[in-house]
């Protein structure tokens, strides 16, 4: 049967994910609507540390993660931590995690990071000829390493990012630099990565979009998706239903919300990061990463942005000033020159984690609804790729190789996608949702 593109598509979500997919939809002629709860770049895009590190991008559960998150999950002030009541999605998103976490599956992990890893720098490129007007910085990462800490951990990350295909150079040295203390006793420095600044680039992005004719409405909470009278819509808690022939969900964290009637298994669990900014005497040109304590650090503007924490607790939890106050105990000693009475810019964003590490990309059991989140910490990195990739699927029809395992209704434990056929599929009734003769098994 040929494969028709659908003229009107609905993206649920302005972040870099959504925007992204939303200019590429445009690229291929594709009207396209955004909604968003708050505005653009409301969830984790706006405040996180702007890093373009393909090199460093890896899935979280890995063997030391998970021994070191075990002794500190309910330590306060640690950098990895669960606060707040313990759900069964968190519960069951924990389990996940630690099931996924042994080596053998983040070096599956990585190998499918792989090509998404490799295009993401051409794809902010493709971004900026196209018209959107925002500056990525190429730039050497500057990675810390204090007494007793091992950056054998780190090479070996890179070293996995290598075989999947990048293109990898770095070099230690033991030496003293600004702003790291004394106590830093050796720094890798990471050449061929980038850094943007994430709120002028998602205004840019967004702007883009609406000069390509995109509409974006701001204050658009996505109430449901599925079939009404008129075929497929987004329903909003305010205003009539948004149509199309195609819907992306791109909602970050908040992607349970709208994702329990589609056929996707995998749980999505925010993984709350603070940050904020802060003056240094000598400011710095490229950005800095202490493993040891998991910050970055970023230039922003005549001040650095410091960012850091993973918060295992709930998406919509409030601004909480003693995890943002923990990071800076924890650079405290490791940085110079730093005012640390002068802390400006407070912020914190939910990114959404799965417990494979892995993002979901691609249609779920609903005829024309597809998933386009799950980044973790990437979002930022991965996201016009992600864009660029999933919006030639939709329009073409052409399953491409480089999204296959990101599949959305992909086994939570396993990795792997097993569907099952359900009879013939058929149409949906009015306010019937279809799940397109497919079931997650």
């Amino acid at each position: 049967m040929k494969h028709v593109p659908p003229q009107r598509v609905v993206v649920v979500g302005a972040g870099a994910v959504g925007l992204s997919c939303a200019w590429f939809l445009l690229e291929h002629g594709a009207e396209v609507t955004v909604l968003d709860r708050s505005g653009v770049g409301a969830g984790a895009s706006w405040g996180n540390a702007g890093y373009l590190t393909p090199a460093m991008a890896a899935p979280l559960p890995e063997p030391a993660l998970l021994r070191e998150g075990v002794r500190s999950l309910l330590t306060p002030g640690s950098p990895v931590t669960v606060t707040g009541p313990v759900s069964a999605a968190t519960l069951a998103f924990l389990a996940g995690f630690a099931r996924n976490s042994t080596s053998a599956r983040w070096r599956r992990g990585m190998a499918a990071l792989g090509p998404l890893c490799r295009d993401s720098l051409p794809a902010f490129d493709e971004l900026v000829t196209g018209g959107v007007a925002a500056e990525t910085h190429e730039a050497t990462i500057r990675i810390g390493f204090g007494d007793g800490e091992d950056p054998a951990g780190l090479e070996h990350e890179l070293a996995a990012a290598r075989a999947a295909g990048q293109t990898v150079r770095y070099q230690s040295t033991i030496s003293h630099e600004p702003p790291f203390s004394h106590r830093i006793k050796q720094i890798v420095h990471l050449d061929g990565q980038r850094f943007l600044a994430p709120g002028r680039f998602l205004d840019a992005l967004a702007e883009a979009v609406r000069e390509r004719g995109g509409q974006i409405l701001d204050g658009a909470q996505a109430r449901s998706v599925g079939f009404g009278p008129a075929g497929l819509q987004v329903d909003t808690w305010t205003g009539p239903p948004h149509r199309g022939e195609a819907v992306i969900l791109a909602t970050g964290a908040w992607l349970p919300q709208l994702t329990s009637r589609l056929g996707v298994r995998i749980p999505v669990q925010a993984g709350r990061g603070y940050s904020c900014s802060i003056p240094l005497a000598q400011p710095i040109t490229t950005p800095i990463y202490l493993p040891g304590v998991r910050v970055a650090l970023t230039p922003y503007g005549n001040r650095v942005r410091v960012a850091g924490t993973m918060e295992i607790s709930d998406r919509d939890a409030p601004f909480d000033r003693r995890r943002l106050d923990a990071i800076l105990r924890s650079i405290h000693p490791l940085i110079d020159g730093a005012d640390w009475a002068d802390v400006q810019d407070p912020w914190v964003g939910a990114r959404p984690l799965t417990p494979d590490g892995l993002p979901l990309i691609g249609p779920t059991a609903v005829d024309g609804i597809h998933i386009a989140g799950g980044h973790g910490m990437w979002g930022l990195t991965l996201g016009p790729v992600t864009g660029k990739l999933l919006a030639r699927q939709i329009m073409t029809g052409t399953a491409l190789p480089e999204l296959a395992p990101f599949h959305p209704l992909r086994s939570p434990w396993s990795g792997a996608l097993r569907l099952r056929a359900w009879g013939r599929p058929r149409a949906a009734a009015p306010g019937e949702v279809s799940f397109s003769g497919l079931r997650a098994r």
